[in-house]
């Protein structure tokens, strides 16, 4: 009886030790790392999947900024006295953002005889406010004219073309909290008539000159996303 438990004792033994060096055979070991490789890309595209979400909910839209009114007396030609140095816009301001606030500076408008605003026409200063999410607001402003200037500007058959410029720092709430200051500046061509005010019926929309990236972004991330996605299933 005791040799045959000795036996049996051995053979345990033997067998276990068969296992162990079956588990760190070469087709275990790889199968071991595929696991391991396929982890980590499903790890990387979880993660990449998580920022791009994230990157979606937390990204801002300026605002669109357009000149709905605009009159300037002093180029009213049917006036009896066309010394009148005011000049009145308005200016409409809309939050396309569905789930946050802005929080504008002072709103400056400059209008000037070009674009490259060597001659300043007027300022127009609109006080600072806030606007929530999906809201349009319109504010009137009133500055003073420089009618030197704006009679010096080139009329064709009665129409003068000025450059509208517009300037404003923001800062756009999310949930609790405000993004720090982003800086706004667009302009456009606006044409005025005989009578002072602007030829165009619709609001004029004033657009930045400086070159959009988000599209090149959300289209990175997605290039990036396609491939980690290719590495899994390969």
């Amino acid at each position: 009886m005791g040799i045959s438990k000795y036996i049996v004792i051995a053979q345990h033994f033997r067998k276990k030790k068969k296992e162990e060096d079956n588990s760190q055979s070469p087709e275990n070991m790889s199968d071991s790392d595929g696991g391991c490789c396929r982890c980590c890309c499903s790890f990387i595209f979880t993660l990449g999947l998580t920022a791009l979400f994230m990157w979606l909910s937390l990204r801002t839209s300026n605002p669109k900024c357009s000149i709905e009114n605009f009159y300037l007396p002093s180029l009213d030609t049917t006036l009896k006295n066309p010394n009148d140095t005011t000049l009145n816009l308005t200016l409409k301001l809309e939050n396309t953002n569905k789930d946050k606030g802005i929080k504008y500076d002072a709103v400056k408008v400059a209008v000037s005889d070009s674009q490259n605003r060597n001659h300043v026409v007027a300022n127009v200063s609109v006080p600072g406010f806030y606007q929530g999410h999906k809201k349009k607001a319109k504010k009137n402003g009133t500055g003073t004219a420089n009618l030197t200037v704006a009679s010096q500007v080139t009329s064709n058959n009665g129409m003068r073309v000025f450059w509208v410029d517009l300037s404003t720092s923001v800062k756009f709430k999310i949930m609790f909290w405000y993004t720090k200051k982003h800086k706004i500046r667009v302009g456009a061509n606006m044409t005025v008539n005989a009578t002072g005010v602007k030829v165009e019926r619709k609001g004029i929309k004033l657009k930045s000159m400086a070159p959009r990236m988000g599209s090149f972004c959300v289209v990175m991330g997605s290039l990036l996303n396609f491939l980690v996605f290719s590495l899994l299933h390969f």
